[in-house]
């Protein structure tokens, strides 16, 4: 695109400047674009798993229900509580969505499609959604407030638990891959599960690894059946209690924005990302960035599979499922790939 700019006669600089911010365009919008319609899927979900009908009255099939939403709390007054710290109260939110937006810079919808293919790209994800947790904190406790300040605390050790076993299921896929780039880790799904399909979930070593970063993609979220920072019957609605207007619909949108991440790390970790389910020519005349948006939208149901079925957890069973269950065994399996990776001369 920065050659595109170049031929209009501009300099470097400018068509440089200019081809990131088409680029950032191209991702942030359609992204705000698919958070309205994965809510309305998610209500749909639940709805038939419950034997409801959902959002079925604004308009067509109930598909401007979400925009409705929307234009409800854009219109609604803004709130600051009097006892608030008011600068961090309204940087909270907007710090939430932000990071939430950040991390999608370096997700490759194609072979060719990505904003900054960069050679660390899996670091760059981990450190910048590791931020996350300051906006839920920093909300808790700019609202002076008992069950948001609750909330703060239970969200930094469920986040901080649960991000340890993700970075040792990470360093498992890295090892495979012998890269931190999105791409090439993709490239090496080509093919590998019994020499068609394509994707590391089919390695006998590796599956166990993507259940394990399916559930803590969950708690990593706050989804059922891991929202206790937000468990309305404890807490009433957690760090979001004294937020109104905008400020709580960007926590809204940096949460589901945050979903569709991880659910974009499940297909391209494990599921092979853009490239087709199996390694079959006429399958790559579909578009990479069509196979990877289905992919997101298959487990994006069954994350609401999940709120809608699963009973929410203690927050001492939430605790010692990430501390003594997966810490151990994700740290066991690094050693084991590891290990096998070594003895058949994968370096080699």
């Amino acid at each position: 695109m920065t050659a595109f700019f170049q031929s209009l006669g501009m300099s470097y600089e400018w068509a440089w400047f200019l081809a990131t911010m088409a680029g950032i365009l191209l991702i942030a919008l359609p992204l705000m674009l698919g958070v309205a319609m994965i809510i309305y899927m998610d209500r749909k979900v639940w709805a038939a798993i419950n034997l409801r009908r959902g959002p079925n009255v604004v308009g067509p099939f109930g598909l401007l229900q979400s925009f409705a939403d929307g234009l409800k709390v854009f219109l609604q007054e803004t709130i600051i509580p009097s006892a608030a710290n008011k600068g961090l109260f309204l940087i909270a939110p907007i710090l939430t969505f932000t990071v939430a937006l950040l991390s999608w810079a370096v997700i490759p919808f194609g072979p060719d499609m990505v904003l900054a293919d960069i050679n660390v790209g899996l670091l760059y994800i981990f450190a910048v959604s590791s931020l996350g947790v300051y906006g839920v904190v920093i909300s808790g406790w700019a609202s002076n407030s008992k069950y948001p300040f609750f909330s703060a605390m239970r969200a930094s050790a469920q986040m901080i638990s649960y991000e340890v076993s993700i970075g040792f299921i990470i360093v498992c896929v890295v090892l495979w891959a012998d890269s931190f780039n999105l791409n090439t880790i993709i490239e090496a799904q080509r093919g590998h599960g019994l020499g068609f399909i394509n994707g590391f979930v089919f390695n006998p070593l590796l599956f166990p690894i993507w259940v394990m970063f399916f559930i803590s993609a969950l708690a990593e979220t706050q989804r059922v059946p891991f929202d206790l920072t937000e468990a309305e019957s404890e807490l009433v609605a957690g760090y979001q209690t004294e937020y109104s207007s905008m400020s709580f619909a960007l926590f809204w949108l940096g949460e589901y924005a945050n979903i569709l991440l991880m659910c974009a790390l499940s297909a391209i970790l494990f599921f092979g990302g853009w490239l087709p389910p199996v390694d079959w020519e006429p399958l790559y005349a579909v578009p990479g960035i069509v196979w990877l948006l289905l992919k997101i939208l298959f487990f994006f149901f069954m994350f609401s599979w999940v709120m809608a079925t699963v009973p929410r957890y203690r927050y001492d069973q939430l605790m010692r499922l990430g501390w003594k269950v997966f810490l151990p065994l994700s740290l066991i399996f690094v050693f084991v790939v590891s290990g096998y990776l070594m003895a058949t001369g994968h370096y080699s």
